[in-house]
């Protein structure tokens, strides 16, 4: 037996009285935005993951560099794809 069904039997045998309530499912879950931030806008995460090693170089780098992550990435991405003959997609914040 459920805890939440032994639950509402002793209080139904103290007296009290015991209010139906629906199981919580997606459907009765609040609706949240696709995104919180605008510029997020008709943009995907790309989520990949590293030992810590390589996020805390990368991170100092673009610290060393003035820039942030995202960034630094963007600039990975597209000398891949410059590499592979595929137009540079990945846009930049700054061109340094």
């Amino acid at each position: 037996m459920k805890k939440a069904g032994a639950l509402a039997s002793a209080l139904r045998n103290s007296g009290a009285a015991v209010a139906a309530s629906p199981p919580i499912g997606l459907d009765t879950l609040p609706s949240m935005p696709a995104t919180s931030q605008p510029s997020r806008l008709g943009t995907k995460a790309i989520t990949v993951h590293f030992p810590e090693t390589v996020r805390r170089q990368l991170k100092a780098l673009a610290g060393e560099q003035g820039r942030d992550v995202a960034d630094m990435v963007a600039e990975a991405l597209n000398l891949l794809f410059a590499k592979h003959r595929k137009p540079e997609l990945a846009p930049r914040k700054a061109n340094k």
